[in-house]
């Protein structure tokens, strides 16, 4: 039986260094071993962090509530066979899942009625924790392909939240004497893993960072992320939409944002038991490791597909408006002491409203 690191010390005695992208991709996603395949209950007070959905159902309420109004708009587009799709990417456990369809059939019960909820999901093992939590409802179904392979085109709409900054990334240091990126490795030490500059010969070359104004003053092993892997993502998932939404709510910043003096190694960390650690190469596959993606190429790549941006804020900001719009409905008036805790939560920048951004791309 493989215990946690097993196939990444595996790997390394194989063929040398990896890059940090592989080392990660192994940790969350070994089939055996990786942190997300082997830890259901990962989130909330038992688990290594909290997200916006252990807060409670009110997340999933609010993002229900606007993805009817998303929704009706939509009608247009689809004929007799075909029905609205509301598609999750990520989805963990279920659990958002649940909170948006249980609000749907509640408060929307026609347009429940009318809409196919898709989780994409493909590992058989998150799969199945999916289906025990969404095994009330009759008009879930599942994919286990990446949006790359899909030979469809779909009208709804297609979201993430907190998948994104939980894709593979790519550790670059900056040489200032050679005035260049180079990519941190991962190799082993004995027993122990450890930091190796990879040779350039190792190094992508699909990497195409663009100059910046500040590389002039930046100091010696700099360090910031890029993710291809999130971008090609989100660029297959553009593809794939033929009428509707894209929308992303996860940790992240700008271009320009990336580089500031409070970030000289960069944005990864690591999560156990709802402690910070600087140390990403302990624990492998017993500790979350996560990134703030970038939003600016997050962004240019779905406009490159053809989507039109609709609107990139903050969390509260997003949240905010949907609230208000509600309220104009007669939607969740009167809040209850338990919503009101959790809209706090959600949106206070001392809590999760300080570090997610919101991206709504639109055909």
């Amino acid at each position: 039986m493989k215990t946690p690191g097993t196939a990444i010390r595996t790997e390394i005695q194989k063929v040398g260094a990896i890059s940090f992208a592989r080392f990660m991709e192994l940790a969350l996603y070994h089939p055996q071993t990786g942190y997300y395949e082997t830890r259901q209950n990962t989130v909330g007070r038992r688990g290594d962090f909290i997200t916006s959905v252990s807060t409670g159902e009110l997340f999933g309420q609010l993002l229900a509530f606007q993805f009817g109004e998303w929704l009706q708009n939509l009608n247009q587009f689809t004929n007799k066979n075909e029905k609205l799709k509301i598609i999750e990417a990520g989805a963990h456990d279920g659990k958002l899942a649940a909170d948006i369809l249980r609000w749907l059939r509640e408060h929307r019960p026609a347009l429940f009625a009318e809409i196919e909820y898709v989780l994409i999901e493909p590992s058989p093992t998150r799969q199945q924790w999916q289906r025990e939590t969404l095994k009330e409802f009759p008009n879930v179904r599942w994919l286990n392909l990446q949006p790359s392979t899909f030979n469809l085109q779909l009208t709804g709409i297609l979201f993430s939240n907190e998948l994104l900054d939980a894709f593979p990334v790519h550790r670059l240091g900056w040489d200032a004497k050679g005035k260049k990126w180079f990519e941190w490795g991962v190799t082993l030490d004995s027993d122990r893993f450890i930091w190796k500059r990879l040779p350039e010969n190792l190094q992508p070359s699909t990497f195409n960072l663009q100059p910046h104004e500040l590389e002039a003053v930046l100091p010696d092993d700099y360090t910031i992320e890029i993710s291809p892997a999130a971008e090609n993502w989100w660029r297959d998932a553009a593809n794939i939409l033929a009428h509707g939404k894209l929308l992303a709510i996860d940790y992240g910043l700008t271009a320009d944002e990336q580089f500031s003096p409070a970030r000289m190694n960069g944005t990864v960390r690591a999560y156990h038991q709802h402690r910070l650690s600087d140390d990403l190469l302990a624990r492998p596959g017993e500790q979350d490791l996560t990134a703030h993606i970038n939003f600016s190429t997050i962004q240019k790549a779905g406009e490159e597909a053809g989507l039109r941006t609709e609107n990139f804020c903050t969390q509260p900001q997003f949240l905010t408006r949907i609230f208000s719009a509600a309220v104009k409905q007669n939607e969740f008036t009167p809040l209850t002491a338990k919503q009101v805790r959790q809209f706090q939560t959600l949106t206070h920048p001392e809590h999760l409203g300080r570090a997610f951004r919101v991206l709504v791309q639109a055909r």
